[in-house]
Parts: C-alpha cells; sequence; structure tokens
C-alpha cells in the first residue's frame, strides 16, 4: 500500500469511543495501513460523551467555519483534532454544537434513537466531503465504518459527482450486526431530495430502516467488506445480488492480509 491514500470515515474509533466491532475495525485498518507504508485519514463525529480534555481535541481554525446547508437550515461546521496515544494517526472529528453537544452516541439515556440522527448522518457526510476538500487531499479509497456514516458513498456519487478531487476515488463500505431498532425520521428521503438528488434514486429511504440505510451505502459503493461473521438474512440476501467486489468477514486477529489483498486486487484494479 506505500503511498496509496485511504480515508477512513466512521460512526466510531477507538480510543474515543468504547470497543465495538465497528470501533475496533476503525482503528485496526487504518493502522494497518499505516504499517505498510499508506497514508491514511480518519474521521468520526465529536460526539459530546467524548472527553475532549482527555484526548486533546483543539479545534483547526482554518478547517472550521463554514455552513452546510441541512434540510434548508445553515449548521456551522467545527473541525477538530486529535492524535492516537502511541500510533503516528490523527483523527478529525466533524462537530456542531446542535448535532453532537448532548452526552450521547445515538440514542437518549432510554434507548429511544434521538429523532435528528437522519440530519446528523447528512451533516456528517457533508462535513467530511467538505474539510477533505479544503484540505485538498484526494483520496485513492474511501473505506466507510458504520451507518451514521452510511450517506457519504450516496453524496459522493450525487451531490459532489463533479467534484475533481475525488473523480478515482474508490468506495468501499464495511457492513456490520450492529445497527438500530424501527426507521430514522420518516422525512430522510425529502432531506436529501432537497439537496437535489434524484427521488427515484432514494425511494427505497422512504423506510429508513437499518438495511435501507446500509443499502445506501452498499448501492453507491464500488466493493463491500462484511465486517461482522453473521449478518441479518436480508443483508445476505442481498450481497448475493450485488455485481461488485464482496470480502468475507474476517476477524481481528486475520483481517491484514484480507484487507491488503482485497484494497490492491479488487478494489483499485
Amino acid at each position: 500500500m506505500k503511498d496509496k491514500r485511504i480515508l477512513y470515515v466512521s460512526s466510531e474509533v477507538i480510543p474515543y469511543l468504547p470497543e465495538t466491532e465497528i470501533s475496533s475495525m476503525s482503528f485496526e485498518a487504518p493502522r494497518m495501513v499505516n504499517n505498510n507504508e499508506g497514508q491514511i485519514r480518519i474521521f468520526m463525529p465529536r460526539y459530546g460523551n467524548i472527553n475532549e480534555r482527555r484526548h486533546q481535541l483543539h479545534e483547526v481554525i482554518r478547517l472550521s467555519g463554514m455552513n452546510l446547508v441541512i434540510n434548508d437550515l445553515d449548521m456551522p461546521l467545527i473541525i477538530k483534532v486529535a492524535s492516537i496515544p502511541k500510533e503516528r494517526m490523527q483523527v478529525y472529528f466533524i462537530d456542531n454544537e446542535d448535532y453532537f453537544k448532548r452526552k450521547a452516541t445515538y440514542a437518549d439515556e432510554d434507548g429511544n434513537l434521538f429523532p435528528d440522527n437522519d440530519e446528523r448522518a447528512i451533516f456528517f457526510a457533508k462535513g467530511v466531503i467538505e474539510t477533505v476538500k479544503k484540505l485538498n487531499w484526494s483520496p485513492d479509497i474511501i473505506h466507510v465504518h458504520g451507518w451514521l456514516a452510511s450517506f457519504l458513498p450516496l453524496y459522493l456519487k450525487t451531490y459532489y459527482n463533479n467534484e475533481p478531487l475525488f473523480e478515482n476515488s474508490k468506495i468501499v463500505t464495511s457492513v456490520y450486526n450492529q445497527g438500530f431498532q424501527g426507521t430514522l425520521d420518516n422525512g430522510l428521503a425529502g432531506k436529501i431530495a432537497f439537496d437535489g438528488i434524484d427521488k427515484e434514486r432514494i425511494a427505497y429511504l422512504e423506510e429508513p430502516s437499518y438495511f435501507n440505510v446500509m443499502k445506501a451505502a452498499m448501492e453507491n459503493s464500488d466493493a463491500v467488506v462484511v465486517g461482522s461473521e453473521e449478518l441479518p438474512a436480508e443483508f445476505e440476501e442481498y450481497l448475493n445480488t450485488l455485481d461488485k467486489p464482496v470480502l468475507k468477514f474476517h476477524n481481528k486477529e486475520e483481517f491484514s492480509e484480507a484487507y491488503l489483498d482485497f484494497y490492491r486486487t479488487k478494489v483499485l484494479s
């Protein structure tokens, strides 16, 4: 992977959030690329339950300050950065007072999903893309982890499809058995259509279930990685219909060679 640029976009990364399949692989995969002479960037949301002082987050003024339009509202974008201890890796945090200040990730203390999770996901996708544009850093591969990051492939293939920086970028989505019950806000499809994205293309998001949200990512990706040993049946069925490379599950102890080979021979070829 010498000198290849890989952008990791994840809803969770250790050590900033507790260890899950998503947060663990969102750390291990970039570390593996780093150790194989690749260049990496990592992005995640700056949830309010991340301890800024302990993890030494600081705002990057030159990247902050723009507004993103979400459902006809101007929402300020704040970018923070931190270094993972003992690793030569920086993490960029997408922040906004309205969307990410609350002291939790996806749900309240009773387990109820936040009603604006759909807008938080749109904001995160746009925020990552706009920040990478400001960095003027053109990735060879963009690897997406977690449902809160799942609209990034859709926006890259539609809203930002004429952006030269991403012209040759290949998108990979990892799919996990770590989702949510019920649906996101039923107005989600309309909010995405507000950005000029064809309603027919996102008709299935009229019912924004976990599967349909991840389908938006898989459908707009160039390859898919299975991140959990077991997936819901509808995911397995959908993966069998895909006419694109799919890497089967590999656990944390044995994923390195499989990922490197997949990146080189299936994604970049």
